[in-house]
């Protein structure tokens, strides 16, 4: 599966790091938060250089929805009443900020990315009474949003709630144009990172005075205990040409009706259907969404299917900010929670802004280092609960499968010399075996059938049918071995 993006990729290609290098600031992720990162530190008098396990754009980048917004689902009603009410203005400021910087950008280097000033709607096809609660909680907060039950959606709401001036652009031109400017080293994976040094998988390191974590997925356990603190999400999206065509972009806000709208040019691209990973036990989803798109448009035609995986927070707020309070000199980006391209933004200034001292006024709000509230504890226990369901099911979960009795185009776990392995009979008849105990922190790996992929279902780690590593915070793949017979 490939995004729509990819289509017109011209990323330019970075050589991999060579030898030791000695820079004020390093940025660890090629995605938007990194690469955006470095440009502003670099911008601003800061000697920076990027580090990219792979290609910059390779990894969550690539997947998103593009869109650019402070509508981040039905949040401002919550954070008024969980941090008050000026911390909520300060968080949506800020991403306000993040729209305006983008358009700075853009309109400086006059990039090519098909960004646009479109509404941005939230709508709800059950529940009038929750958008009239946003509503009112962002008016409280000085932003303009407007309750409607107008739109171009091709099904009635109950209600939705309307923000003017929001964007959307192409995320892949946007970064072409930004990079080139950038001191980046790709194919350059990291390993390990101690004090002010950072290891790579080739043998080169580089010391810096600034370490800036922009990985999707911090993979340093400690200090910082992010995998406590968040678990990982997987979405999907489908490109449609011959659709319907929206006056901005949608998000649904009912558990049972997700569904994202937004139109990039000819095509629509259609989102939802999200779970947490490693849950994913049929193949149900993009499935879901072209038969979605054909009841709403049926002389549509299915461009192009991808998926997105996302850190969440257990709040709603991005962790931005200083690592750990024992490491002042490192940063971090994430915990996103579906919202990277604005949060993106928002992190490269704020960091870049921690990095120089500069005082800025949303530091408390994203900190790392904030308080736990009573719900945000609640949200931790479930998802340690699930992590401990993980590392007990790999010490004494039986298999789930026979060998003998996989069909084709199936994975299961099966055992194998007293051991449990995962395998894949691929369509042509050959057998990939792999571990199926998660490198990161030793749980069980569930099969993906929708993606062909080992998902890790505690910390989100991800891994191809062949054992290939796809998405972190796990560092290194998980072996295995093709049967030709």
């Amino acid at each position: 599966m490939e995004s729509i993006w990819m289509r017109r990729e011209k990323l330019p290609n970075f050589q991999p790091l060579t030898s030791d290098k000695k820079t004020e600031a390093v940025v660890i992720g090629g995605g938007m938060a990194g690469i955006l990162t470095a440009y502003l530190l670099k911008h601003r008098g800061v000697s920076v250089l990027l580090l990219e396990a792979d290609r910059i754009g390779s990894g969550q980048t690539k997947n998103t929805t593009a869109k650019i917004a402070l509508s981040h689902n039905l949040l401002y009603d919550k954070l008024i009443q969980k941090i008050g009410r000026e911390a909520a203005g300060l968080y949506l400021g800020a991403n306000w900020e993040a729209i305006l910087k983008y358009e700075q950008i853009i309109t400086e280097h006059n990039i090519a990315c098909m960004f646009e000033r479109v509404p941005s709607f939230l709508y709800s096809v059950s529940d009038r009474e929750k958008i009239e609660k946003e509503v009112e909680a962002v008016n409280y907060l000085g932003c303009a949003g407007e309750f409607t039950t107008t739109t171009s959606l091709p099904f009635p709401v109950e209600g939705a709630i309307r923000y003017p001036a929001q964007a959307q652009f192409h995320p892949l031109l946007f970064l072409e144009g930004i990079a080139r400017d950038i001191e980046i080293y790709e194919k350059t994976r990291v390993l390990r990172v101690e004090e002010h040094k950072v290891f790579t998988e080739a043998g080169p390191k580089v010391e810096a005075d600034h370490v800036i974590f922009a990985t999707h997925y911090p993979f340093v356990n400690r200090p910082g205990y992010y995998f406590m603190r968040m678990h990982q999400e997987r979405s999907y999206a489908a490109a449609f040409s011959g659709a319907g065509r929206m006056d901005g972009m949608y998000l649904g806000t009912d558990t049972k009706w997700d569904y994202s709208f937004r139109n990039s040019g000819e095509y629509l691209i259609l989102g939802g259907e999200s779970h947490r990973t490693g849950e994913n036990l049929t193949e149900a989803s993009i499935r879901k969404l072209r038969d979605k798109a054909a009841l709403w448009w049926p002389q549509c035609r299915t461009e192009a299917m991808w998926s997105a995986q996302d850190c969440m927070s257990p709040d709603q707020i991005p962790y931005i900010g200083r690592y750990s309070a024992r490491r002042p000199y490192w940063y971090v980006a994430t915990g996103f929670s579906k919202w990277g391209m604005s949060s993106s933004m928002v992190a490269a200034m704020l960091i870049s802004d921690l990095i120089r001292k500069v005082p800025n006024p949303w530091e408390e709000v994203f900190s790392p280092q904030r308080g736990i509230t009573l719900s945000t504890a609640k949200h931790m226990a479930v998802d340690g609960t699930k992590a401990a369901a993980g590392l007990i099911k790999q010490v004494f979960a039986v298999p789930d499968h026979v060998l003998e009795n996989l069909t084709i185009g199936e994975g299961g776990i099966v055992e194998m010399q007293g051991q449990k392995v995962g395998v894949y009979k691929r369509e042509d008849g050959k057998v990939f075996t792999v571990s199926v105990r998660c490198p990161h922190l030793g749980c069980q790996l569930e099969w993906n059938p929708q993606e062909k992929s080992w998902d890790c279902p505690c910390h989100g780690s991800r891994f191809s049918y062949k054992g290939k590593l796809i998405d972190n915070p796990a560092q290194n793949d998980i072996g295995g071995m093709q049967d030709d017979q």
